[in-house]
């Protein structure tokens, strides 16, 4: 079963794991993931860098992908490189993600969407995913939705809102913690990426513990967002559904269902 945790080293990243490597701003991106790469000839598996281009002298050099250079969308390319370290004998593959902020990416959330498809993709393939973020170059906003969808961070925990949404199991994403005041409007961007690609979002809320009157507002509106969709939380305690109700979002207008 996928929980989030913290991770002491790259060295630590296993089969699934999607992690947060946050840089800072004199970090090398190779020098700083080294060890996630290396490993890869120690344990079998393939490994591919989507990224700029490092030094030319650099022994990884061989293993990046441009990603202005893609031949389709990140979530095909890993898909593609996955099957093919399949059908070439490697035990699985090793993504390392240097994400670079771009001025489309950051107008339509699109770094976002991808990041949810890199979880989804770990999750359901087993593929070991670093997606590497230098603090200098995203602002807070942005660097705590990068956070809530990593289940997996290096070192310290950054400061980021106390939820997470990551995946579970098939058609399904798990919610923990708390969506309050100063989480509200990633989790309402998070769950408008999720639901602009599906029309029905399935969060599973087991370990979720309260939303606060923002979280909800949050929750309301992002199910209102597009027409003909739809949020199930699956497994919320009694709390979050007396304070959805007493708060008035119970309503038909709002297309969110709530069970125990």
């Amino acid at each position: 079963m996928r929980a989030p945790r913290v991770l002491p080293t790259l060295d630590e990243v296993d089969m699934g794991d999607h992690v947060c490597h946050l840089l800072d701003r004199a970090d090398d991106v190779i020098d700083r993931s080294r060890a996630f790469v290396a490993d890869g000839a120690l344990h079998g598996d393939k490994v591919v860098i989507v990224g700029p281009a490092p030094r030319a002298e650099s022994e990884f050099a061989p293993l990046v992908l441009d990603p202005a250079r893609l031949q389709g969308s990140l979530l095909s390319v890993v898909r593609r490189e996955a099957a093919a370290a399949d059908r070439e004998g490697f035990r699985s593959l090793r993504v390392l993600h240097h994400v670079v902020p771009g001025p489309r990416a950051d107008r339509n959330g699109e770094w976002l969407r991808s990041e949810l498809d890199l979880e989804e993709f770990a999750a359901d393939t087993g593929a070991m995913v670093v997606c590497a973020y230098s603090g200098a170059d995203w602002d807070l906003p942005a660097l705590q939705q990068i956070s809530c969808v990593h289940p997996h961070h290096l070192g310290s925990r950054p400061v980021s809102p106390a939820f997470r949404v990551y995946r579970t199991e098939l058609e399904g994403w798990k919610v923990t913690g708390t969506v309050d005041s100063d989480g509200a409007a990633a989790f309402g961007t998070i769950l408008c990426t999720l639901l602009a690609h599906t029309p029905t979002v399935r969060l599973l809320c087991q370990t979720l513990e309260f939303f606060d009157a923002a979280g909800m507002s949050a929750l309301a509106d992002a199910a209102r967002h597009l027409p003909d969709r739809k949020v199930i939380l699956e497994g919320t305690n009694e709390t979050v559904r007396l304070a959805w109700k007493l708060s008035g979002f119970a309503i038909p207008d709002v297309p969110v269902v709530m069970t125990p």
